[in-house]
C-alpha cells in the first residue's frame, strides 16, 4: 500500500493512494471537515490523465461540502476516484484494497456510492473498512450502519427540485404537460424520467446506452431524443442527469428550456455558465442542491432512521431551492452564486462554534 500526499490548499488532504498488486490508483478528497466527517461517494471512471481525475475529485468533493451545508447535515465533503474502467479492471482484491486506504484515514472520509460502483461494490469495500454506508443490511455487521442504495432518493429529491423550479417559473408545481428534457438514463435518471410520467410530463430521454432508453418510451408521454439534441430541445426544463459539465457557456445561447434542473453532479463547466443562464432568463436549480436527496439518505438512514423520516426529509430540498430563487431575484445574482453563498455562510458558522467549543 503507498500512499502519497498532494499539496492542495484549497482542501484539507488530498490523497493519492495505490496498490501495486491489484492494481488500484485512487484519489480521496477531503475538502472540509468543518461540519463532520467527510462523507462523499466513490467513482470509478477511465480519466485521459490523473490530472482529470484530480481536477474531478477536487470539483466532487467541494460540492459535497457545499452540499452537506445545505442540506443542513453535520457533515463535511470527501470524494473518491478510482481510475480504471469498471466493466474490465474492477476486482473484489482492488475494491478491498481501496477499503484499507479508507480505514487508514481514520473515519475522517466515509465512503458511499457514485458512478461505476454498485452496493455489491460497497459491500467489498465494507470488507476492509468500517467507514463506507450503502451496504447491505447483510454485510453491514456491526459496522458503519447500512444504508442500502441512494439512488431512489437522489431521484425523488430531485422531483422535488423540479416542482419549486416549475412553481418559480410558471407558478404552480403541477407537472402535468411539463416538457422535460432528461439526458442520462441511469440509477436516478431513469427513476427521474419514472417519476415524470406518473406525475403527467412530457418527457424525452436520451442516453450514450440505448437500451437503458428503450424500456423508458414504454411509459405514457416518454420518447426518445438524439443525444446531440437534447439540450437545444424546445422544453420548458433541461434536466442533466449523466456527468459533470453539461452546461458550457459557449451552449447557453443556444438553449430553448426556461429551466435547467437535474441530478448531475457539476452541471456548470464554469461558473461564467451560472452567469450565463441568469442573464439569458433561464432559471438554474443549483446541483448541490437539487441533488441532495441521495446525501440526505445515507446520513438519515445511517442514523437510523426509517424510510419515512427519509421521505419526511427529502422535502426540504423545495424550500432551500426556493429561498435561493427569491434571494437571486431580490438581488439580480445567479443562483449558483447565492447557493455558494449560503454554503459558505454555513460552513463559516460551523467553523466559529468549532473554534468556540475548543477554546472553552
Amino acid at each position: 500500500m503507498q500512499i502519497t500526499e498532494l499539496s492542495i490548499p484549497s482542501h484539507e488532504r488530498v490523497l493519492r493512494c495505490e496498490d501495486a498488486s491489484t492494481g488500484l490508483c485512487a484519489l480521496i478528497a477531503i475538502h472540509s471537515t468543518v461540519l463532520g466527517p467527510a462523507l462523499g461517494g466513490v467513482r470509478m471512471a477511465e480519466y485521459a490523465d490523473q490530472g482529470a481525475a484530480l481536477e474531478d475529485v477536487l470539483r466532487l468533493s467541494a460540492g459535497m461540502t457545499a452540499k452537506a451545508a445545505l442540506a443542513n447535515l453535520p457533515l463535511g465533503g470527501g470524494k473518491a476516484v478510482i481510475m480504471g474502467n469498471p466493466k474490465q479492471d474492477k476486482t473484489p482484491a482492488l475494491l478491498a484494497a481501496f477499503g484499507r486506504h479508507v480505514e487508514a484515514l481514520g473515519g475522517r472520509y466515509i465512503a458511499g456510492q457514485d458512478s461505476g460502483l454498485t452496493v455489491a461494490d460497497l459491500n467489498q469495500i465494507a470488507t476492509t473498512t468500517r467507514y463506507v454506508v450503502g451496504t447491505d443490511d447483510a454485510v453491514a455487521h456491526g459496522r458503519t450502519r447500512a444504508s442500502g442504495d441512494p439512488s431512489p432518493a437522489t431521484a425523488l429529491g430531485v422531483l422535488h427540485g423540479i416542482r419549486a423550479a416549475v412553481r418559480q417559473r410558471f407558478g404552480s408545481a403541477q407537472l402535468s404537460g411539463v416538457r422535460v428534457a432528461v439526458q442520462g438514463a441511469g440509477a436516478v435518471g431513469g427513476r427521474l424520467v419514472e417519476h415524470l410520467a406518473a406525475a403527467g410530463a412530457e418527457v424525452r430521454v436520451c442516453d450514450i446506452d440505448p437500451t437503458r432508453v428503450e424500456p423508458l418510451t414504454d411509459l405514457p408521454n416518454v420518447s426518445a431524443i438524439a443525444l446531440a439534441d437534447w439540450q437545444t430541445a424546445e422544453v420548458d426544463v433541461l434536466a442533466p442527469c449523466a456527468l459533470g459539465g453539461a452546461i458550457r457557456e459557449d451552449c447557453v445561447a443556444a438553449l430553448r428550456a426556461a429551466i435547467v434542473a437535474g441530478a448531475a453532479n457539476n452541471q456548470l463547466a464554469t461558473l461564467g455558465a451560472g452567469a450565463g443562464l441568469h442573464q439569458r432568463g433561464i432559471l438554474y436549480a443549483p446541483d448541490f442542491v437539487i441533488n441532495a436527496g441521495g446525501l440526505i439518505h445515507l446520513k438519515r438512514r445511517s442514523d437510523g432512521a426509517d424510510d419515512a423520516a427519509v421521505l419526511e426529509r427529502l422535502t426540504t430540498i423545495d424550500p432551500t431551492l426556493t429561498i435561493i430563487f427569491e434571494r437571486s431575484s431580490d438581488e439580480n445574482q445567479a443562483p449558483s452564486a447565492i447557493a455558494d453563498q449560503l454554503a459558505a455562510a454555513r460552513v463559516r458558522q460551523g467553523a466559529f462554534r468549532l473554534q468556540r467549543r475548543q477554546a472553552a
